[in-house]
């Protein structure tokens, strides 16, 4: 298949993790590929070169180099068919002690730069006939855990605005869609969000909070994870997916919460919400 024949993706975030990951599985599905990142590696870094593969700068936080890689993917590759807004931080961290300017840059990557991302793809995808549009989003945007709240905070943010697009979005022909994964062991973003926490004092009466999240993180649980192929699989399900589906689940442990708070009553979820974490 020629890359003028072949579909395009941009994914932003792909260095590492769920980009890297599914930058690899869309160019194994025959699609062409445009790996963005505030730092990427080098062509080669998925492989041997290929002329289906585009890396760029892209750094969500700024308009500039957003407008240029979209510029870059039709100069390379002629058209844009799917944009997978993967680009995100994490934060561990005791609201109480948290500056609101860590708040603020939180918000910036995580809502206001998908934002950015999505708004100006999104004429260029609804100028050629329609596309799809796919934020990755997180358990944490379902049923918030503890220390988690800023973070929770982003992916409610992710959750609300992109239900919502979906149904401006179809006036223009182009589709919308969510992957939800759940805890997700050996990445990068999970590796930063336990740095993040050391950055954040602990004030005191939360230490005991602190011991028992932490340690809740390190053991093993009764549900089999996510990967960071299995939540690539998901994305490249949902770019490929012509249904209406918005919600794509990635994980035994999210498929439970989310059974949980949006199948069962509010007093249930409730019950439920606080024996997981030790509440009364």
């Amino acid at each position: 298949m020629s890359t003028e024949t072949r579909k395009t993706v941009l994914i932003t975030g792909s260095s590492s993790g769920f980009g890297k990951a599914t930058a690899e599985l869309f160019l194994d599905r025959g699609w062409n590929v445009v790996a963005t990142a505030r730092r990427p590696l080098p062509e080669g870094y998925l492989g041997p070169g290929t002329e289906h593969l585009l890396t760029c700068v892209l750094d969500v936080t700024d308009p500039d180099s957003i407008q240029a890689a979209l510029r870059d993917t039709l100069t390379r590759f002629g058209r844009l068919d799917c944009v997978v807004n993967n680009a995100g931080a994490g934060l561990f961290s005791v609201f109480e002690a948290t500056p609101m300017a860590t708040v603020r840059a939180l918000f910036e990557t995580n809502v206001f730069g998908m934002m950015q991302v999505t708004q100006a793809a999104l004429p260029m995808l609804a100028d050629q006939g329609g596309g799809r549009l796919i934020a990755i989003s997180s358990g944490a945007g379902i049923v918030p855990e503890p220390l988690l709240s800023v973070y929770s905070a982003t992916k409610f943010a992710v959750e609300g605005f992109t239900e919502s697009l979906r149904y401006e979005a179809a006036a223009r022909g182009v589709s919308v869609k969510l992957v939800e994964p759940g805890l997700v062991r050996g990445t990068n973003f999970l590796a930063r969000t336990a740095e993040s926490a050391q950055a954040v004092p602990v004030p005191a009466g939360y230490e005991p909070l602190v011991r028992q999240v932490m340690g809740a993180f390190e053991q093993e649980g009764p549900y089999r994870l996510a990967t960071a192929q299995t939540v690539a699989e998901a994305v490249v399900t949902a770019a490929e997916d012509d249904s209406t589906q918005l919600r794509y689940l990635v994980g035994e442990d999210v498929e439970n919460s989310a059974r949980m708070r949006r199948e069962t009553s509010e007093k249930d979820y409730n019950d439920w919400a606080l024996a997981r974490v030790g509440g009364q």
